[in-house]
């Protein structure tokens, strides 16, 4: 029988950031004919994480694919605790990014807002208490400063490292005319509206829905069912 996919997302009360990840989701089941793909949460939304990961594994194994652009306290706690009272018949795969794709979606929203030679780019990540997220959005920074030919910098909206505010203020008195903030997060919500008041001249959309992020949760879906199989 076929892993089911779990795709599970932070969750939101943005009634746009929850149509951008259906919609996300949707693209994933166009490209995984025949896997069932079902939504799962971590936070404000339901169904939980753990409740449709014991009702998945009743009939079969599943997969958890994290909607989450890098590691942290949701990958690391919520989700392992959920897989982990199956051992065998449930895995998780590592997080979205960094990946070249995320990377590609990036440079396309920044084109969208005319971005050009000499602006400043600040990446614009929600933010996380594990350090290991910030290490995530500074090789995605690494793979966009690559596309670009051009040096970004990190700023989080929460979490540690430094604010996105402080990095745009320091853009500035560094000589930037402009400053342009792309949003690293997936959807509209709580923590793309911090990136919008950040102060920077531009502001990105957030990367959801695109089809390169699909891709993206098929080729982890992909290698968890590779993980349960070994």
């Amino acid at each position: 029988m076929t892993a089911t996919l779990i795709a599970c997302s932070h969750g939101t009360s943005d009634e746009a950031g929850r149509a951008a990840v259906l919609a996300l989701v949707d693209q994933v089941r166009q490209l995984l004919p025949g896997v069932d793909v079902v939504d799962a949460f971590v936070d404000v939304q339901d169904p939980a994480v753990a409740d449709v990961v014991d009702s998945s594994v009743a009939g079969g194994s599943a997969v958890v694919v994290p909607l989450l652009l890098s590691t942290g306290y949701h990958t690391n706690v919520d989700i392992s605790r959920a897989i982990g009272a199956h051992p065998g018949r449930a895995v998780a795969t590592a997080a979205l990014g960094p990946h070249e794709l995320l990377a590609d979606v990036l440079v396309d929203r920044l084109a969208e807002v005319g971005a050009e030679p000499g602006d400043a780019i600040v990446l614009a990540a929600a933010g996380s208490s594990d350090p290991a997220a910030a290490v995530d959005v500074a090789a995605t920074a690494d793979l966009l400063a690559s596309r670009l030919d051009a040096d970004v910098s990190v700023g989080f909206a929460a979490g540690a490292g430094r604010r996105i505010a402080d990095v745009v203020a320091d853009a500035r008195a560094a000589g930037a005319q402009r400053v342009v903030i792309a949003s690293y997060v997936l959807a509209p919500g709580y923590f793309a509206q911090v990136i919008a008041a950040a102060g920077g001249d531009v502001v990105t959309r957030p990367l959801a829905p695109d089809t390169r992020i699909a891709e993206i949760i098929a080729e982890r879906y992909r290698a968890g069912v590779g993980a349960l199989s070994a």
